[in-house]
Parts: C-alpha cells; structure tokens; sequence
C-alpha cells in the first residue's frame, strides 16, 4: 500500500501551506465555476426558449412572403430581405385559400404589424399594432388575462376594437383597469375588449406583451393598406404538418403563381433548432475563452510546485536515502498537483452551483448545471493538474540524494 502513503503525504504537504495552496488553486477555482456557469446560463437560454415557443403554440406552421432560412441553414440577413419584402405580401384570399386546403388545418391567422402610439389620457407609448383575426386567441395559444378577445363578427366587420398586451396595457393605464375604456391608436379610438396574458419573448422583433392585436379590416383602414405580412397555420397534430407544409407550398406555387425563393413555410421547430444551434456555437465559444483560467490556473500550480521542489529538496534526499524510488517521487509530486486541481476544480463547481441557484431563486431564470458539464470540467482541471505537474515532478525524481542532502 506504497501509493497510500504517497498520498497521505500530498495531501499533508498540501494542508500544511494552506493559503498558498488556495491562492494556488484560485485559477482552477475561477476556470472551472466559470465554464460550468456559463454552461448552466446557455442551457438555461435553450429551456426559456423552448418554453416560449410551446407557450406560443404547437404544431403551429408560419409562412412569410420571403425567405427566412439561408442557404447555409442560419438566419438570413435582414437587409438582404427588405428587396424581397417589398410586393411580395399576402392577400385577403391567399389566407381563406390556405384555410380550406385541408381538414388538417384547425386555424389560420393572418397577421399584419406597424409601430404606433397608444394613447390614453396623457399618457402615450409606443407599441406593435398587429391586424388579425380571431384566430390569434387559438394559433398564438393566448389567454386573455383580463377581458375577452374580439370574435369572429367583430374582426368581419372590422370594428374598432382592441386587445393590449399586458406590458402596454400596464404602461398606458397602471392600476386603471382597461376593459371598456377608450383608447387613442395613432389617431384612431378602439374600445379595449382585453388584455392578453403574459407572454414575454419576441425573438429579435418587439415583445410579444407590446402587441396591441385589432381586427384586419379595421387595421387595412388604419393604415391605408390590403396586405397580409404573415400567416400561423394550426393543424391538428405534429403528425399533420408535413402534409400541410407540402399543401401550402404547392398552393402557392401552382394557384398564386409564386417562386419557390419568394417565400417560405416552416414549422417553428425549424426557428428552434436553428436558435439552439447558433446558442449552442455561443456556449462553446463563451467556455472556451472561459476555459482559458483553467490553463493559467495550471501555470500557477507548476509554478509552486517547482518552488514547493526547491523548499523540499533535503526532504526528497532524505527519502531517496531511505529507499524511495525516482518514480515514487515522481508519483508524490504528481498527486499533489492533481489534488490541488482536483480541489480547486471541486470548490469551482460549488460556487457555481451556488450562482446558478441563485438565478433560479432570485432571478426566476431556469440556469441548469449539467452532469456533462460538471464532468467535463472536473476531467479538464485533473488533467491540468497532471499536465503541469510534470516538470516539477521529474525535477523532484531526478535530484541526487547526496547533492539534496547537502541543500541548506
């Protein structure tokens, strides 16, 4: 049982210098919390995310009149869109179209957006004003908090209503209850009917709780325009969205005479997968740079091991003299280093875990510490430990009994 004594010898030589060994230990210390934290962040970003699309609705297809998606699978760049944006919208009968394609389809909402302010009393904010149609209450699986949302007569015949979202509505009336009062849209006055639910997100683009939803018609009039800028498919099942994508894409194609290249249908998964993707290339960068305090943490720990060798040296004559072996000494110094970074790495991921929980509590953002993630950082700083424990280590074996013994 040599190697046990080894080790209980490391760890004695470790423990004896105790603040040395831990201001050693900081870089490991730093790396490793670092690393796993920010994993925990990215995959805390990944869960909001998947939360928010099934918040926004499943099974749901969107069609845009441009491309979304690059040919390299990313998202394209906007100021490449806005040439194909412009003559390229939606009509009234493209969407009553599409929703008698199928029996598949369970809804189809139109959706038409423009900023404007909103206007109650004195107080005015700006907001996303979004013509639609009553389907939005079942595409966008929203809930009116307060209120109702308008209904299908109210959206045909175009009347002046309007749901706010719940941050605008918050903004423009405070504690004010909404329902029933006036509200001034640009120049125009909608009766609020509701107040939307809280739904957060936006995905680059405004706040879904900025929206101010009103009826189609009464937007076309508002805004002096006929143009649908997107369409949200519901169909029944996920088992059903092939076949609706396939269906929509050849309607438009072969009945609106469109190019393939001039617009896009996709189910949201595809927005998720690409989103994950690009979070999943930003994590990995972040850890790496992160990653960069492990390697000088392993710097720190070759230094004072060299100078812990120098300190050391009649000790290691003295055990050379009692029989111990190259490789023995090789081996003790070895194990100290490793359990320095051993020990950092362990202290690293507590603080981490600590930081993380305290974005749960604190902060309500679902951080999540992986076994992966833990896994690969604790390997990391045992292999630093290792690797930067050498040179000090052979230096150690190699000294001369005599010449050691002879070191003041």
């Amino acid at each position: 049982m040599q190697w046990v004594n080894t080790v209980k010898v490391a760890w004695k030589a470790i423990f004896t210098n105790k603040s040395r060994s831990l201001l050693t230990m900081l870089g490991v210390i730093i790396g490793v919390g670092s690393v796993i934290l920010l994993t925990s962040i990215g995959t805390g970003i990944q869960k909001f995310i998947e939360q928010q699309f099934e918040d926004l609705g499943v099974n749901t297809i969107v069609v845009y009149p441009f491309q979304i998606f690059s040919e390299s699978g990313g998202f394209q760049n906007g100021d490449d869109r806005l040439g194909e944006i412009a003559g390229q919208q939606f009509s009234e009968r493209e969407v009553q179209d599409i929703a008698r394609l199928s029996s598949q389809i369970v809804a189809v909402m139109p959706e038409s957006s423009q900023r404007s302010d909103v206007a109650w009393r004195n107080t005015s904010e700006v907001g996303t004003i979004v013509g639609t149609s009553e389907e939005y209450e079942i595409v966008r699986n929203t809930k009116a908090e307060k209120g109702r949302f308008f209904t299908e007569q109210e959206a045909k015949s175009g009347q002046r209503v309007a749901v706010l979202g719940n941050t605008i509505a918050e903004e423009v009336f405070g504690d004010v209850d909404p329902v029933n009062k006036d509200v001034r849209i640009g120049e125009t006055t909608f009766t609020v009917v509701g107040v939307a639910e809280k739904k957060g997100g936006g995905f680059g683009g405004p706040g879904f709780d900025r929206y101010v939803m009103i009826p189609l018609d009464a937007y076309f009039r508002m805004f002096d325009t006929r143009d649908v800028n997107s369409m949200s498919i519901k169909v029944r099942s996920k088992e059903d969205i092939n076949d609706v994508i396939s269906l929509v894409e050849n309607y438009l194609e072969e009945e609106s005479n469109r190019d393939a290249d001039d617009f896009d249908v996709f189910d949201q998964t595809e927005i998720l997968n690409t989103i994950n993707q690009i979070l999943g290339v930003l994590t990995l960068g972040l850890g790496g740079i992160a990653a960069i305090s492990l390697v000088v943490g392993g710097i720190g720990i070759m230094n004072i091991m060299l100078v812990s060798v120098t300190e050391r040296t009649r000790e290691i004559g003295l055990r050379k003299a009692l029989g111990a072996t190259p490789n023995q000494i090789l081996f003790q110094f070895l194990i100290e280093s490793s359990l320095l970074s051993f020990i950092g790495g362990a202290i690293g991921v507590g603080l981490a875990a600590l930081l993380s929980m305290a974005l749960v509590v604190f902060a309500d953002f679902p951080s999540a510490i992986t076994l992966d993630a833990i896994a690969l950082a604790f390997g990391v700083s045992f292999v630093v430990g290792i690797v930067f424990g050498v040179a000090p280590a052979r230096k150690a074996s190699r000294l001369s009994p005599i010449e050691a013994l002879r070191s003041e």
